[in-house]
């Protein structure tokens, strides 16, 4: 099997392969291109959204820069993603993130491992495991989402968050490690931030929309 074949089975493999490092060198001109495309230019962007990504869906919106290991080749983006400044997706395998999702700025997505044994990562040995984000999730400010892990819908991952291990549905989760804090109950249906309301229309107006 060849180095290029164990991008996406988990096994270790050398980065540095002729074959892998060609492809990544070609997918980074794709993205340094996208990276100097004007705000102005809305169009164009979506268009070479479309070129980039390994799936994405209508009405993605991503703030420049973005930052990824293979380009976006191996993600795959539901509709309606939102993703703020300088996210970093390390996408040496497939990332995976549902429709209506929100990237805070600074967010890290990486897939990609190496040994603790010394001795393997002095021979440059990796190894990639894919991430998995499902639908609605709301993930803070500077998180950093390690390979493997799959988190939940509607789950809010907080700022400056680990997350080292997988995280439920419906759930609000903290920390280095990131851990639950709680459910999303009943009160965040009255309060949308400490002790301010939430106005009943904006509930019906979001039930209205297509995503």
């Amino acid at each position: 099997m060849s180095e290029w074949d164990k991008l996406h089975t988990g096994e270790l493999y050398l980065p540095n392969d002729e074959e892998v490092t060609l492809y990544q060198r070609q997918r980074l001109q794709l993205l340094w291109d996208f990276n100097l495309i004007p705000p102005s230019e809305t169009q164009r962007r979506e268009a070479m959204m479309k070129e980039l990504f390994c799936e994405i869906g209508e009405g993605c919106y991503i703030e420049p820069p973005l930052r990824s290991n293979f380009g976006c080749a191996h993600v795959h983006f539901g509709s309606y993603v939102y993703a703020n400044f300088n996210l970093t997706l390390v996408d040496d395998t497939h990332i995976y993130v549902g429709d209506c999702t929100m990237f805070a700025p600074n967010v890290v997505v990486a897939t990609a491992g190496h040994p603790i044994l010394p001795e393997l990562r002095e021979k440059g040995y990796q190894y990639n495991m894919p991430v998995y984000i499902g639908r609605n999730c709301w993930i803070g400010a500077g998180a950093l989402i390690m390979p493997g892990v799959r988190i939940g819908c509607n789950t809010v991952i907080g700022a400056g968050s680990v997350v080292t291990r997988d995280i439920p549905s419906d759930v609000v989760a903290v920390g280095n490690p990131c851990r639950i804090l709680r459910k999303i109950g009943e009160r965040d249906r009255e309060f949308y931030f400490k002790d301010r309301r939430i106005d009943p229309n904006f509930l019906e107006v979001q039930n209205e929309n297509p995503a």
